[in-house]
């Protein structure tokens, strides 16, 4: 009896180790963004023209029975610096185009013109909870980010500021 609960016991742990899944993705894809004025295009050359930044986003998925995604959101953590004083963020969001080109925007982040202001030049945003929709751009951009820029926008320059390609890291 005791023999046939140890092989029960060992079967039972060999199929448990068993039933991982090989997805490759995730469960949370992040990428950032190195965001310089002179990757916009065309690059800024105006008093804004000392800025820069970083943004992280993270994509939150749900994924079905067969490791399809079936939901998406996104969080965005943006750090700006080296801006005139008062300089206003109005927009932000990612677009898809690769280095060189400029695209339309895929993922909006709710930013609304007035909300942030560089006070002393610099500063940082986060906006959580962001659709992606349709969710089957969720898995373009973690197929292929370098197809993807994130940019901000601000009052002297309305078609973009600062602008990165997006690095998957995670």
């Amino acid at each position: 009896m005791k023999r046939s609960t140890v092989i029960t016991i060992a079967l039972a742990l060999f199929a448990a180790g068993c039933g991982g899944t090989t997805d490759p993705t995730p469960v949370k894809p992040t990428f950032t963004a190195d965001l310089r004025t002179s990757n916009e295009n065309p690059p800024i050359t105006n008093a804004e023209a000392g800025g820069s930044g970083s943004a992280t986003i993270t994509f939150d998925i749900t994924r079905d029975a067969q490791n399809n995604i079936t939901a998406a959101t996104a969080t965005f953590v943006v750090t700006l610096a080296g801006f005139p004083a008062n300089t206003p963020i109005n927009i932000a969001h990612i677009h898809r185009a690769p280095v060189g080109s400029n695209g339309n925007v895929v993922v909006n982040t709710s930013l609304a013109a007035g909300e942030v202001t560089l006070a002393s030049g610099g500063g940082s945003f986060t906006k959580t909870g962001i659709v992606i929709s349709p969710v089957d751009l969720a898995n373009e951009i973690i197929n292929n980010p370098a197809g993807f820029y994130f940019n901000a926008h601000s009052t002297l320059n309305p078609g973009g500021v600062v602008r990165g390609q997006l690095v998957k890291v995670q």
